[in-house]
C-alpha cells in the first residue's frame, strides 16, 4: 500500500489481511473509536467498479457515467464531513485500482467487502 494510506490506517486490535493472485491484496482493521479502515490494491477495476457502483452509484466520485470500470487513470476522492469518513480510489492504467476507505462504520465495510467478493467471484466464472 502507498505510504499515504499506511498513515491513514490506525489499527488497534484485529486486522484481516488477504492476498489473492490476480485479485489483489488488502487489509481491514478497526481503530480505537470502533470505526473501520479498508485498504486494497491491485484489484481489477471491473470488480471495484461493480462493488462501488452498487454502494454509491456511478459518478459519486466524479469518475464518470461508466463508473470506475470506464474511469480514466487518476485519483478520485471524497470526504464525508458528517461522519469523517475518507474515500480514495486510485485507478491505474493497467486495469487495476487501489482503494483506501477510512473511518467508516463496520457495517459499511462488511457491505463493501461482500460486494467486492461477489464481483470477483463473477469474474472467476466468466
Amino acid at each position: 500500500m502507498a505510504s499515504a494510506s499506511d498513515a491513514r490506517c490506525r489499527c488497534y486490535g484485529p486486522t484481516l489481511r488477504w492476498e489473492t493472485p490476480g485479485e489483489g491484496s488488502g487489509k481491514v482493521c478497526l481503530d480505537d473509536h470502533g470505526r473501520a479502515t479498508i485498504e486494497f490494491d491491485d484489484v481489477p477495476t471491473t470488480a471495484v467498479g461493480a462493488a462501488m457502483g452498487e454502494v454509491f452509484g456511478a459518478d459519486w466520485f466524479d469518475e464518470g457515467d461508466g463508473g470506475f470500470v470506464a474511469a480514466e487513470p487518476g485519483t478520485y476522492s471524497y470526504e464525508d464531513e458528517s461522519t469523517y469518513a475518507e474515500y480514495e480510489i486510485v485507478v491505474h492504467d493497467n486495469g487495476t485500482a487501489q482503494v483506501a476507505i477510512s473511518s467508516v462504520k463496520v457495517d459499511d465495510v462488511v457491505t463493501i467487502l461482500d460486494l467486492l467478493e461477489q464481483a470477483l467471484a463473477a469474474q472467476r466464472t466468466d
